[in-house]
């Protein structure tokens, strides 16, 4: 019979402490942060369609999602008389 190979498991530590410890302060560093969009939104697009919208927000300089995000606001403005 071959040896089981040994394989980091999910939330097993690092071997190297140094990058466990930076990796615990990245993470610390994010929970400043507002919370996060809290819905997702999936729609049928053609491929074509789908290709030019990365192409638009990778010359832009922004993730497709942030673009989007953007022109659905633009889109559809908090109207002051709404409740959220």
């Amino acid at each position: 019979m071959s040896a089981r190979a040994t394989r980091r498991g999910f939330a097993a530590r690092p071997g190297d402490a140094e990058s466990w410890i930076k990796a615990s302060e990245a993470a610390a560093s994010r929970s400043n942060e507002p919370p996060a969009f809290t819905a997702r939104l999936t729609i049928d697009i053609t491929p074509e369609l789908r290709g030019r919208i990365k192409v638009a927000a990778f010359r832009r300089g922004v993730t497709v999602a942030d673009m989007l995000r953007d022109l659905l606001a633009r889109e559809f403005p908090t109207d002051p008389g709404e409740s959220s």
